[in-house]
């Protein structure tokens, strides 16, 4: 017998006693005293946020420059080889992917190379994590160039011709430049302020279904935009709601026009890689490090184009100029902002969802922490400032940060090295990838989208464990690949927000029962063991009570309960009238039914409201008040059969606020049931489900408090011990003469 099942056997064995009080709500915090919360001055407060000390000196510059706790504490024979083997790893995968991501964002590939360097330099200094690979990322890419074919299509630059300068394919790329610049600059000012107002939350409205199913969406999208280089045909970039069908049909029209060549090379690519990868997964823990084949594919791919001439002799379209040096700083042009500024907040929380979603996986695998505000701050210094050197917007690619953790990377040392082996690229070697074929680049991002395309196994998972999560996988999927990534996005969210609401408003409703001898009360139809008390009902809901449910709420627990006050009236009423018909086809004299003669109850009015009054005022006041017990007990075997119910039980344990309806919605119900003889008592309520009947003045009546319990097993103690009081008063009570009720059948 292992050690586990012996702990188990011991933990089903042990058994506790405890022996306190029934706690109702005022008989426990009559034994509760509060503590004092001393708040200091506003004077002192202030002083103290002003106050500049070493330390917190300190605290605000390890917290704006994370390199700064870090650098200092880098143990360079630990992890100075991890950081080369991952910085060489991660540099070969950022020059094809640089390179192909600018096509996807429809700007030149050398701006895949800057965008490829200065990123990562900023976030090396400002980010968090020290595993992911900053740079561009598929998605994000693709964002970029829907903006930039839906503000510059290839409509006003194609059939022009003549003397117009503007009709020609330099003065397109530099326009699009231009709109990826400013997109750029937009959603790095719009991360910057997200993370300074400390808005680092909102990526919890991004969920892990919704994500995966744009994800996905996103690389039907980029694998459709991916075909035409791939077979080499000339084709008119589409963007907006149906872009995928129509690109789609754009390269089935011009399937004739193929360039085989281009077809060649890129099935050949394909293979390699593909093969490469599946090489490199099984046999990851006998390899020193994953074989770069995507830069051998780039060297392979390149020599044969050069050396066969590919361009020339089959008109096969390779990347082109690679201009050698940075380019200077420039503005991007703040005039296309109101053009672009929700395309810029989709993209600037898609980039954040996407970063924080695979920093925190590396986070909790390495023992580490990363700050969601600080990650917002990085992210937006790397757009803003990048975008001034012509770069496109960035985010965390997951092939690049899965190479750069699983090579042994420690800090992000790793990625400076990388982007140093993309500046030597930029200044000295570029010129010799001139001759890359388009398809091979093509060939890249398809194999480095099998990730995302796993994601459809999704599906079965979510049919299996929730059907809410996979209407939300399924629907952003849909919106985002028939509506656009941007409309996609916005429509997932709303959805996604419209499934709390459907939570909340159709929770489940359960009756509870107790398990025998024990305060462990569950579901009463799950389990043959679980019983319930006579006469007490416990109903149970999984949600806060408010607005949108609170009649809802009502309707189950007469459903559920099979208590409906409202029948229970209708049918004593119905009684009473049948007896009180009865009474007079016998003959009685009509002063046997209760209806008072307007000028005998006249005369002693007064005396009779005194009366009342002073014994009113001599009853202390308890809960009975709220139950009325009118109906004579002479007539229950008159009524139709039912439960014969004296308390109802409403477990708030998982009820975590009520709002005004649904305070107003439990004051109904106990006056309902009140006026049937049925108690209400509310047990474990939260202290901030106490607060919110507080603050609703459910508590008017003082004695309601004490229809409130610690907890379920309280109640039904209570409730036990009050019918027990009531049979020792009724059996204490002289015999009444035997006389025919006194009924007022409009009552």
């Amino acid at each position: 017998m292992d050690h586990t099942q012996e702990n188990e056997i011991l933990i089903a064995t042990q058994t506790y006693c405890v022996e306190r009080p029934i706690y109702s709500y005022p008989a426990l915090h009559g034994k509760l005293h509060k503590k004092d919360k001393v708040s200091d001055p506003i004077g002192d407060k202030i002083k103290r946020a002003l106050s500049c000390t070493p330390k917190k000196i300190r605290n605000i510059i390890y917290m704006f420059l994370p390199i700064c706790k870090w650098l200092p504490a880098y143990k360079p024979r630990e992890y100075v080889f991890g950081d080369f083997v991952s910085g060489i790893s991660t540099g070969v995968l950022h020059l094809p992917q640089g390179l192909a991501f600018a096509m996807l964002a429809a700007v030149p590939p050398v701006f895949g190379l800057y965008s490829s360097f200065y990123p990562v330099i900023l976030y090396c200094f400002f980010g968090t994590s020290r595993h992911v690979s900053i740079g561009p990322f598929a998605v994000i890419s693709l964002m970029i160039g829907g903006v930039a074919v839906r503000l510059v299509p290839d409509d006003m630059y194609v059939g022009g011709g003549g003397a117009n300068s503007t009709n020609s394919t330099e003065e397109r790329d530099a326009m699009r430049v231009k709109v990826a610049m400013s997109v750029t600059l937009l959603s790095g000012i719009i991360q910057f302020c997200l993370g300074v107002l400390r808005f680092g939350f909102v990526a919890i409205y991004l969920t892990e279904p919704l994500v995966r199913g744009f994800t996905t969406a996103a690389a039907v999208h980029v694998f459709t935009s991916m075909l035409k280089y791939l077979f080499g045909v000339k084709t008119k970039r589409h963007s907006g709601p149906f872009s995928v069908v129509y690109s789609t049909l754009a390269v089935i029209a011009n399937v004739k026009k193929l360039n085989i060549c281009s077809l060649v090379v890129g099935l050949m690519c394909f293979a390699l890689l593909l093969g490469g990868k599946e090489f490199n997964e099984r046999f990851k823990n006998k390899l020193p490090a994953p074989i770069p084949l995507e830069i051998v594919a780039v060297i392979i791919g390149t020599g044969i184009s050069a050396g066969f001439n590919l361009e020339e002799s089959y008109k096969v379209d390779v990347v082109g100029s690679l201009p050698l040096g940075l380019l200077a700083p420039a503005t991007p042009d703040s005039s296309l902002f109101h053009l672009v500024y929700v395309d810029a907040i989709a993209i600037a929380i898609v980039g954040f969802s996407v970063t924080i979603s695979m920093a925190k996986i590396f986070a909790v695998k390495h023992g580490y922490q990363v700050d969601g505000n600080q990650e917002l701050i990085a992210l937006g210094i790397c757009n803003t400032i990048g975008s001034l050197f012509q770069t496109f917007s960035i985010s965390c690619s997951l092939s690049r940060s899965l190479v750069q953790e699983s090579t042994g990377g420690n800090t992000q040392l790793a990625g400076c090295l990388a982007s140093l082996l993309i500046l030597l690229v930029i200044l000295a070697i570029g010129f010799l990838f001139e001759s890359l074929p388009q398809a091979v680049l093509s060939a890249i991002v398809i194999v480095n989208l099998k990730g995302m395309f796993m994601q459809f196994s999704d599906l079965p998972f979510f049919w299996r464990t929730s059907k809410i999560e996979l209407t939300i996988w399924l629907t952003t999927f849909v919106s985002s690949l028939f509506l656009g990534l941007d409309y996609g996005l916005i429509t997932a969210v709303i959805i996604a927000l419209m499934t709390v609401i459907y939570r909340t408003q159709s929770p489940t409703y359960t009756v509870l029962g107790q398990l025998p001898n024990t305060d462990v009360y569950i579901d009463i139809d799950a389990y043959e063991e679980v019983k319930e008390h006579p006469g007490i009902k416990i109903f149970q809901i999984n949600a806060p009570i408010y607005y949108a449910n609170s009649d809802l709420y009502s309707n189950a627990l007469s459903r559920k309960t099979g208590v409906n006050p409202a029948l229970i009236m209708a049918a004593r009423r119905k009684v009473l009238k049948k007896h009180a018909k009865e009474l007079g086809t016998k003959g009685k004299p009509q002063s046997s039914v209760v209806k008072v003669d307007e000028d005998a109850e006249t005369g002693g009015e007064e005396d009779a409201k005194q009366e009342e009054q002073i014994e009113e005022n001599a009853k202390p006041v308890t809960i009975d008040s709220l139950v009325q017990k009118t109906f004579p007990p002479e007539l229950e075997r008159f009524l139709p059969p039912g439960p014969n119910v004296h308390t109802m039980i409403l477990d708030f344990s998982q009820v975590n606020f009520i709002d005004s309806v649904g305070v107003k919605t439990v004051a109904g119900i106990l006056k309902e049931y009140g006026d049937v003889g049925i108690y209400v008592y509310l047990a474990a309520c939260s202290v901030q489900v106490v607060n919110d009947l507080t603050r609703n003045r459910f508590f008017e009546n003082p004695c309601v408090k004490e229809l409130l319990f610690h907890s379920i097993h309280d109640a039904v103690l209570g409730a036990k011990v009050r019918e027990a009081l009531a049979q020792q008063e009724a059996l204490a009570e002289p015999p009444e003469e035997d006389s025919e009720p006194i009924i007022d059948p409009e009552t």
